[in-house]
Formats: structure tokens, sequence, C-alpha cells
């Protein structure tokens, strides 16, 4: 904290007035934005150019702090005055920019930043912000042009790394990015970020046993690189390492506060395995670090699923709808579970929401329909397989279904030419008007039309 800073916040409060020189006022003033007070750091910038009326530099701060509040018309004209005292001024260029892009005009922020290159004499930062404006126009070479001149100057400028290799990304050209990784490499070979981002590319592209080599490199380089860990786990994960994958991601445990995802791909892990009970546990423990986690919610879901215990899922799978009730995945899956409970009601009610969600497949309607068949529902599933014949035009298992809803609502000239259109589309799954339709299956006049079609068809 600066010395004089005690000095100026006593003055505040007794509203007595104190001289300060102006490199005081810069202390107190970038202190003040270094900490977020901007509010106290408007203060000292008007305060200090009451005594420092001609500072260059107080006034370039005013312009930060307008330019802050968006008040860009007022530090527009702000510049053009420090621009006329000195025109070549570094951080009049980088403001004047700044406004530039904040008004979405980045190629007269480039052109700015470039003509305050010759100015200053240490060119990283502005090669970095001239890359910044290429990334908002979406033009990634030049963007990785100007971020590896900062390389070329400091190489341990991450930032400009991590860009790098996102312009790669951008534009799918992850050889390149191995090229280039590896060039940096051979100069920088203890570089764990470097080898961190060399892995993912490798992965990417699905060579996972020289991504893991990668990974192993960063974990090797920095011990807690817990992205590192994170990486490599995956990767054990694509080459079916299941164990050796769990041991890495419990080791992101150790170094840093749990985090639902790795208890949730721990679980996955043991899934795999066969491990269903140590599925659960992580499963569990994932929905209590976070829980509004819905995927854990729906993993626990298909555990009791498989298990068999439907109240459990039902348990579960209510808790994610609770998170997203528009994930129609998570209906269907309630519909399925309430089934299985004899709980009508809810499985209609979800399939409905299902529908109205845009899950409109051929599974959604066909259950809906047998299920209102099965509460007597009859004129509602009719409803309901016509709207479905609507969607898909040739299906045996709706004109099954149509036949007979139709000879049960008593409309026999529709029921028999649906059971026409159903056999002539697939005859031998005509089994689902018997399970379903047993009736109507032993009526003389179906008979009549399956035993006319197949006699036909030999």
């Amino acid at each position: 904290m600066p010395m004089s800073l005690s000095k100026f916040e006593s003055m505040l409060k007794t509203n007595s007035v104190y001289f300060f020189d102006s490199l005081e006022f810069e202390e107190i003033i970038h202190y003040y934005l270094d900490n977020g007070k901007h509010s106290l750091a408007k203060k000292a910038v008007q305060l200090g150019l009451e005594q420092h009326p001609t500072s260059v530099v107080l006034k370039l701060l005013r312009v930060e702090l307008l330019i802050f509040d968006d008040e860009l018309q007022k530090a527009s004209q702000l510049l053009a005055e420090l621009e006329a005292v000195e025109p070549n001024n570094e951080e009049a260029f980088i403001q004047k920019a700044t406004i530039y892009s904040k008004r979405n005009k980045h190629i007269e922020a480039i052109a700015t930043l470039t003509k305050a290159l010759p100015f200053i004499e240490d060119p990283a930062d502005i090669w970095s912000m001239i890359g910044m404006e290429y990334l908002y126009l979406d033009d990634f070479t030049n963007a990785r042009k100007n971020f590896a001149n900062c390389i070329d100057v400091d190489f341990e400028d991450y930032s400009s790394l991590y860009n790098i290799v996102y312009c790669f990304d951008m534009e799918n050209n992850h050889e390149e990015a191995i090229q280039y990784l590896h060039t940096y490499l051979d100069k920088n070979p203890y570089c764990e970020v470097a080898w961190h981002q060399l892995g993912r590319q490798f992965f990417v592209l699905n060579r996972f046993e020289e991504a893991l080599k990668a990974f192993d490199y960063a974990v090797l380089i920095d011990e807690n690189f817990i992205g590192g860990y994170l990486e490599k786990a995956k990767t054990l994960e694509e080459l079916e390492r299941y164990e050796e994958a769990v041991g890495n991601y419990l080791i992101t445990l150790e170094l840093d506060d749990p985090t639902a995802f790795a208890y949730v791909r721990i679980g996955e892990c043991y899934e795999k395995m066969q491990e269903f009970h140590k599925a659960t546990q992580f499963y569990k423990k994932a929905v209590h670090e976070d829980p509004l986690l819905d995927k854990a919610w729906v993993l626990l879901t298909k555990m009791y699923q498989k298990e068999g215990d439907y109240q459990k899922a039902s348990y579960y799978i209510s808790k994610a709808l609770q998170i997203d009730d528009s994930n129609p995945l998570y209906w269907r899956s309630y519909a399925e579970i309430n089934l299985k409970l004899n709980f009508y009601e809810e499985v209609i009610k979800a399939f409905y929401t299902c529908i109205e969600l845009g899950d409109v497949s051929l599974e959604i309607y066909v259950g809906l329909s047998d299920v209102l068949l099965f509460l007597g529902e009859f004129k509602e599933a009719l409803k309901v397989l016509v709207k479905a014949k609507n969607i898909f035009k040739q299906f045996a298992e709706i004109e099954y279904r149509l036949c007979g809803l139709f000879m049960l609502d008593g409309k026999e000239t529709y029921s028999l030419l649906h059971l026409k259109n159903a056999l002539a589309i697939n005859s031998e799954h005509r089994n689902v008007l018997k399970e379903l339709y047993p009736t109507v299956y032993e009526l003389e006049n179906i008979q009549t039309v399956i035993e006319s079609y197949l006699k036909a068809t030999e």
C-alpha cells in the first residue's frame, strides 16, 4: 500500500486539502484501480488534475476511467487534446485503440496499435493487443502471428501460447499446432503448459498413446499440475485403462478442492469396470458436491434402473427434472420408470411432455397410445396415433394399432383399411395386433383379411 494512501484517505475523511506530487497521485490511482475501487480512483484523478492540471499521465488515467464507464465520447475528446500535446504517447495510442475496439472498429484499433509500435520499448503488450483484435475479426492467421511475436520475446508468455493454440484449434489445424508445439518444446523442453497443449492436440486427433506421453511429461515437470492429471485421466479412459484413470482423478481431488466433475468421471470409470456399488458411491458424492448437476442425478437414476430399484430411480430422475424440466430425455426416462411402477397417469404426463418438447419419435407416440389403450382411453389413443401417422407415413406399428382402435371404436371399414396397409408394409409384425388387441385379432373379418393377404403373397 502506498505510504501516501493513508494521508489521501485522511484528507477525504476530514475534507482537508493536502498537496501531493503527480507521482503520488499516480501511485494512489493505480492502487485503487488494481483493487477495483473505481469510485476512489475517480476521486483521486479529479483531485490530482486540480493540483496538476497539465499532467499528461493523470489525464490518461482519466481517459482510462472514462472508457471503463463507457463514456467513450468524452474519452475521445480528451485523447484528441492529449495527442495535440504529445502525438507519439504510447499510452494514448493504447487508449485510442481501446475505444475503437469497444466500438467494434477492430481494423481501426489494429491500425492505431500498429502506429504505436515504433514508439514503444517493449512491444509485446502491443502485439498481444493486436492479436486480440484479430481474434475479434476471426482472422486467426494474423492473430497467431502477433501472439507468436510475443513468444519470441518471452518464452514464458503462456497466455500468448494458449492463444496461439486456440487459433490453430479454431482453424482445425491440429497437425500444424503439433509442429509448432514441438518447435517450442525444442527451445523450452521443461514447459508443462506446452506438453499439456501438445497432449490436447494428440487427443483431438485420437492419437491417445502420444497424448498420454505428453501428459506424462506435463505432470512430471509439475507434479501439482491439476489440468495435466485431468487430461491424462481422460486419455486413460479412452485407452480403457479405467483403474489408472481413477488414480489420476483421485490425485486431482488431493491437489485441490473436490469437484463434482471428477466424482462423476470416477463413477463412470467404475461403471465401465462393472463395479456398480463404487460407481453409485461416487455419483452420490457428485450430487453432494453439486446438487444442481443434473447429469449426476441421471447417472444415479440409470444405476438404480439397472438394479431394478425403480422407487429410487424415480426419486433421482425427479431430482434431475427439478433442475432441467425441458430435457425430453429425462422425461422419457421418467416415463420408463413410472411404467415399471404402474403409475400410468405419470407415464402419460411424461410422454405428452416429450412431444411438447419436440421429442416426436415413433417410440413416444406408440408408448403413449399403448398406455392410453391400457387405461381404456380409446378415443385419446386414436387421436395420438392419427397424429403419429401424419409424421410416420409407412410404419406397420402404427397401422396395426389404428386397425385395433378403429375396430374398438366401431369403425370397421377404417379398421380393415389400416389392417391391409399394415400387412402390405410388414405382415410379420401382425403379432402387434394379436398382443395388444386380442379380441380384435380373433374377429372373423380380421382373420379373413389376414388369411387372404398371406395366400396372395405365397
